[in-house]
Formats: C-alpha cells, structure tokens, sequence
C-alpha cells in the first residue's frame, strides 16, 4: 500500500507520550473522541469496519482498517464509496517518552483542482488532529480544534 505518485497528504508531529499510549489514542475511540470525531461504534480491529461519528455535522463514516500493527502502523480505508482513500499513520518511538507519528493520506483521485483541495483540506484536517492529540495526551486539555473549525453560521 505506497502512496500513489504525489496525490497525497501528509501530517505529522512529536507527541510527547509512550508509543503504547499514543497507538491506543488513535484504536480507541474513547480517546480518540477526545479530540477528534465525537464517537465510535468500537475500537479498530484489522480487517473489520467501524464507524466514526462526528455528531457536531451530522456526518458518520465507515473506515474499515486493512492493517494494524500493535505500537507501529495503522491503515484505514474510509471515504465516498466511489472515491475512497487511504490513510496511514506510522509510530515511530523515539525513546521511552516521545513518539512521532506520521498520518498519511493517499489514493486521491480527480483532475488537479480536485486533488490540490483534497491535499488542502486533508494536511489542515490531520495537522488539527494531530495537534489536538499532542495537548490532549500531554496535557489532559481539550482544545475542540476538529469541532471550532467549522462553526455554526460561518460557510
């Protein structure tokens, strides 16, 4: 599963946390609601679907995970069932305390316009998601970065 050419988008970021610990913020919605979607229908399990919620736009989505690797590696399918994408997120340890993770998102599809705005909205959604796990695994704070970025009565 590499990334098609450069029709991709990539995020990343230092969490300042065990690898074990930040893994399981990405597997568990309980966590993950915390600072991203609004609820999950179970953890991720590979080769199963889940469905993620985002009660705050009306908007559910099924993911289903193609690989999990324990600590190392997540890969989700997700999107418009004619026009699904992957996305894949890598920890890396750096030592006991400090984990880098990589999200990428890959298999964009359509004419440049289309493509240049799914990079866009993709790099700005997974750099929220990634910064809004950085405080809240660090510092116990919810930030609402993926629930203020579109508020009400602003198109």
């Amino acid at each position: 599963m590499k990334t098609e050419n450069n029709k991709f988008a990539k995020a990343e970021m230092l969490i300042r946390k065990p690898v074990s610990e930040v893994f399981q913020a990405f597997i568990d919605p309980e966590i993950t609601s915390k600072f991203w979607f609004t609820k999950g229908s179970g953890k991720l399990e590979q080769d199963q679907k889940t469905e993620w919620t985002w009660e705050m736009y009306g908007f559910s989505l099924s993911v289903l995970t193609h690989v999990l690797q324990e600590n190392k590696k997540i890969v989700i399918e997700w999107g418009d069932p004619d026009e699904t994408t992957l996305v894949e997120w890598i920890f890396t340890p750096l030592n006991e305390n400090e984990t880098f993770v990589s999200i990428t998102n890959s298999g964009l599809k359509g004419d440049a316009d289309k493509i240049i705005d799914q990079v866009r909205n993709s790099t700005e959604g997974f750099t929220l998601v990634l910064a809004g796990a950085k405080a809240y695994l660090e510092h116990k704070i919810q930030l609402n970065l993926v629930l203020d970025r579109f508020p009400k009565g602003i198109a």
